[in-house]
């Protein structure tokens, strides 16, 4: 693309006649949207074609400055004066287009790993499917461990229960809190029985033989 963009600016100034003379001339106005770029608050997303602009003045800038270093006449101020100018519109462009790219824009990031999967010419696909696979192992991980301090809060709270009766009460609040079942249910469920009056006033005639 920045190849079609040069090639498209150098036919432009080959067309113009003007642009053959060894006198050098000022750079034509820029547009209003690069002096207004700088001052503006930064927004979520940036606009394409924004950037796509942004390119295309940084490639004319590059063949402003290529032509006045081509007609460079070490004699002349003028000479001197214009390049340095290019020069620096040249600089305020890469500027303008770094801080369009700057990380408060939220331009879409790639993971380094996928460039250097491309790099190695190997399939980015293999870099997805390496990367569902890390994330399901790390699920199971995940909640395995939820799976295991969730027993041994139902536990816990059990035999907390157990040996003081008189804190059953915010025992049963904590557990029923943290998405946990309370000592009697907790009991059946390990023992596979199904919750029912029975298994409740059995599970408290333990619990007070035991207190």
């Amino acid at each position: 693309m920045l190849a079609a963009f040069s090639l498209a600016a150098l036919r432009q100034r080959q067309s113009n006649p003007a642009a053959s003379l060894n006198t050098p001339k000022p750079s034509p106005p820029r547009l209003n949207h690069r002096e207004v770029l700088p001052v503006m608050a930064p927004v979520d997303h940036v606009d394409h074609n924004e950037l796509e602009q942004q390119l295309k003045d940084i490639i004319q800038d590059l063949y402003q400055v290529m032509v006045q270093v081509s007609t460079y006449d070490s004699m002349g101020r003028s000479s001197r004066d214009v390049l340095t100018n290019e020069i620096k519109t040249l600089s305020r462009s890469l500027q303008i287009l770094h801080t369009s790219a700057s990380p408060p824009n939220n331009l879409p990031s790639i993971p380094p790993e996928l460039l250097e999967y491309v790099e190695n010419g190997r399939n980015p696909d293999i870099y997805t499917r390496e990367f569902v696979e890390l994330v399901r192992r790390g699920n199971q991980l995940m909640r395995g461990k939820l799976n295991a301090f969730g027993s041994f809060r139902d536990v816990l709270a059990e035999q907390m229960a157990a040996a003081m009766p008189e804190l059953r009460e915010d025992i049963a609040h904590v557990v029923e809190a943290t998405g946990g079942a309370t000592s009697g249910r907790a009991a059946e469920q390990r023992n596979g029985g199904a919750p029912g009056p029975a298994g409740a006033d059995a599970g408290s005639a333990a619990g007070m033989s035991s207190g």
